[in-house]
């Protein structure tokens, strides 16, 4: 029996015996509130509590028995853990149907099965990002076992063909494979400034109009309009860039005396800009609305003009939502591959013209974690320090993003 039809079986069994249970219980409690009249809770908490009775030691052993197959501590048949975790829910549903009685508390136990459920919601998140973060890490350090940190962060040259020889602690004579990731981040940096540049005008001059001057009806039919865009694939948005755009913004370099590749940087980054305006525009949106009308009125009572009342009081107001908009659109377009691919192309390139071609982190990741590479190779596991580096970076900018905010507050309060 596969881990999947153990999951399969499980689920089949554990749906149908748990709304059983709730009928059972809620039934006896309705059948008790008739006898003795009222009683301490509602007949639902009746029922949930046997469905938390039931599924508690069934969901226990299962995650149990997964971590010991994940691991491969003890390998277990999966008919008995099957039979186990439903053997251990029944009898536990046995004494929970035992328990409900006129007197009984049951909506105590389940409101802390919800907090505790609710808990746990919350712990994943956690741990789901402590486990990227040591992931990264510990292939990092692999890594960095074989290639200087400080050549990895300073070098300006990205050469990794001869890589796989390396891996492996082979070494034929081949080229040096060299790994210096400074072009790599700054066509990522540069590519997401040109998108922010596109993006954080527009999108935030369009909240304001929504939500400032347009009225209801135009609103309700702008808003939707704009984030149509959030709903168009990438890989159109790369035909568009790579077919389209790309062909003007040569013809456009052309006619003021400039040359620009056809696989330039300038074009990447417009198209993302206009992907990550339906992003900055929503939110910004909803920030701005939510700045207390009375504020407003206060303001324009004072003799202000609505223009000025909106620089002055509804911006600053609003700049801690604003800001994390625009921290959204740039992670946003700091993680985009497919439209780098197909405008910018592969080529590491240390240049401030963004009329030549560049590459970005995640093409780079995506690059080495694809093909005929061993995991083990140098190649393989650049993928991971690139994604080290960015992580660390982003939480930089997030650090500083968050201080400047919370000064900001802290002087307009």
């Amino acid at each position: 029996m596969t881990t999947a039809d153990i999951f399969l079986w499980f689920a089949a069994g554990l749906i149908p015996l748990s709304a059983m249970a709730y009928l059972f219980a809620r039934k006896k409690a309705t059948t008790l509130e008739e006898i003795h009249g009222s009683l301490h809770s509602r007949p639902g908490f009746y029922g949930w509590y046997a469905v938390v009775r039931l599924a508690s030691p069934a969901l226990i052993v299962g995650f149990i028995c997964s971590m010991f197959s994940m691991f491969n501590l003890i390998d277990i048949p999966g008919s008995m853990i099957l039979g186990t975790a439903f053997g251990l829910g029944g009898i536990s549903l046995w004494f929970a149907l035992k328990h409900i009685r006129h007197d009984f508390r049951a909506r105590q136990p389940v409101e802390k099965a919800m907090a505790t459920l609710l808990m746990l919601a919350a712990l994943i998140s956690i741990l789901t990002t402590l486990g990227i973060v040591f992931s990264v890490l510990f292939e990092s350090i692999r890594f960095f076992n074989i290639v200087s940190f400080w050549d990895f962060i300073t070098g300006t040259s990205w050469n990794p063909d001869t890589a796989f020889l390396i891996g492996a602690g082979r070494d034929f004579g081949g080229a040096k494979p060299e790994f210096g990731s400074v072009p790599i981040f700054a066509g990522t940096f540069m590519i997401t400034g040109i998108a922010m540049l596109v993006a954080v005008p527009i999108g935030l001059f369009a909240a304001i109009y929504m939500s400032e001057y347009a009225s209801h009806t135009a609103r309700n039919r702008l808003k939707p309009l704009l984030e149509i865009l959030a709903g168009i694939p990438t890989v159109v948005y790369g035909f568009f860039a790579a077919i389209t755009i790309s062909p003007l913004v040569v013809q456009a370099a052309a006619a003021v005396g400039l040359h620009a590749d056809y696989t330039n940087a300038l074009t990447p980054g417009i198209i993302m800009g206009i992907m990550i305006i339906p992003f900055i525009s929503s939110l910004s949106d909803d920030v701005i609305r939510a700045v207390p009308q009375d504020l407003r009125d206060g303001s324009l009572a004072l003799g202000t003009t609505h223009s000025e009342t909106i620089r002055h009081i509804v911006l600053p107001s609003a700049l801690p939502g604003i800001v994390a908009a625009f921290l959204l659109g740039a992670s946003r377009a700091i993680g985009e591959t497919m439209i780098v691919v197909m405008a910018a192309g592969l080529r590491p390139n240390l240049t401030a013209n963004p009329l030549e071609g560049m590459t970005t982190v995640t093409v780079k990741i995506v690059e080495a974690l694809t093909g005929d590479q061993e995991f083990d190779s140098a190649f393989t596991l650049a993928a991971f320090a690139l994604g080290l580096v960015l992580l660390t970076i982003t939480l930089i900018l997030n650090i500083a993003s968050t201080i400047i905010i919370r000064k900001f507050r802290q002087r307009y309060e």
